[in-house]
């Protein structure tokens, strides 16, 4: 589990973080919400290890950061946003460098490897220098890395930014497949993917948790947010645009679609992880070369703008939705 008490960080005079608190039970993905300053960076540095605290304490996989530090690095498994990669090593022999370094035995080694790579779709550029993949294989291979040593606990910070439809896809469905299985907290700014896949969300703002609960109770719990549960997805691609429409209009979940110059506006009804695969299943199917899908509905920052008020205040929301508590910054 993941265990954060009155967390504290200052840089200077500067609060990073103000009395941050919340838990991820074992098994369970959470997501980190929140804008840029947030305090998003700060806690998973301080989570695996590379920042020490201010104030209060963490604890991961039951070991607290500041009393065992080994112990707790070794049960986290770290993707960063910007994965580093040795540019003269392959694929395969960056994982075993990694391996090195963590001090995983070597007894069983190849054979972990080995499901690594089939896992995270690495098969194909096993061979391949890291430092000349793309970015979407830059990306598996940084969860890759993170999965080295079998750690109970990932912390990963944006996995699907930067990536086109497909590759997102495919990383969403991997985090998924952890569900149960390890304890994970994924930073986004993709309010939808977090509502989507993770069992908890908890939103910061300056430094201080303004909302904490289930992924679908954060839609239920602000009008703004609930119109995740239905909403509009906007494609372009080239390609025959009535074909492709027709095939999108087929396409279980989905309620209307309008052509557009470059593509269509598609109106879901339901989870959009779940529809959005199929959508670009229907555009390759129908002839279409994909070139951008995204949705179109509430922000993130439009959620925080309800979330903070316009006053400045901080308007919180509990755990359970049935109350409020209010403080100022």
């Amino acid at each position: 589990m993941i265990e954060v008490n009155g967390l504290e960080r200052r840089y200077g005079r500067v609060p990073a973080l103000a009395g941050v608190s919340f838990r991820v039970e074992t098994g369970q993905i959470a997501g980190l919400l929140g804008p840029n300053g947030a305090g998003k960076s700060t806690v998973m540095k301080i989570l695996t290890g590379s920042l020490a605290p201010s104030g209060g304490s963490a604890a991961v996989a039951g070991r607290d950061l500041a009393r065992e530090p080994l112990a707790a690095r070794r049960a986290v498994g770290f993707m960063p946003e910007q994965v580093a990669l040795p540019g003269d090593q392959s694929v395969w022999s960056t994982l075993e460098f990694v391996a090195d370094i963590k001090g995983v035995p070597r007894v069983g080694l190849q054979e972990q490897l080995e499901l690594l790579v089939e896992q995270c779709g690495l098969r194909d550029v096993r061979h391949r220098l890291s430092g000349r993949l793309s970015h979407g294989y830059r990306k598996r291979l940084g969860l890759a890395q993170a999965l080295v040593g079998d750690p109970p606990v990932l912390v990963l910070d944006e996995p699907t930014s930067g990536l086109d439809p497909h590759q997102i896809v495919g990383i969403r469905e991997l985090i998924r497949g952890f569900r149960g299985r390890r304890t994970v907290l994924m930073s986004s700014h993709i309010l939808s993917e977090v509502a989507a896949l993770c069992e908890r969300v908890v939103i910061l703002d300056r430094g201080q948790v303004v909302a904490e609960r289930t992924g679908e109770g954060l839609a239920a719990a602000d009008p703004l947010a609930a119109g995740l549960a239905a909403r509009t997805v906007v494609l372009s691609w080239d390609g025959d645009r009535d074909k492709v429409a027709a095939a999108l209009a087929r396409v279980a979940g989905v309620s209307d679609v309008t052509v557009t110059a470059t593509g269509a506006e598609v109106n879901i009804a339901g989870n959009a992880v779940e529809i959005r695969p199929r959508l670009v299943e229907s555009v390759l199917q129908a002839g279409g070369l994909l070139q951008n899908i995204h949705d179109k509905g509430p922000s993130l920052e439009d959620l925080f703008l309800r979330l903070t008020g316009a006053d400045g205040g901080v308007r919180g929301v509990d755990d359970d939705g049935d109350g409020e508590r209010s403080r100022q910054p």
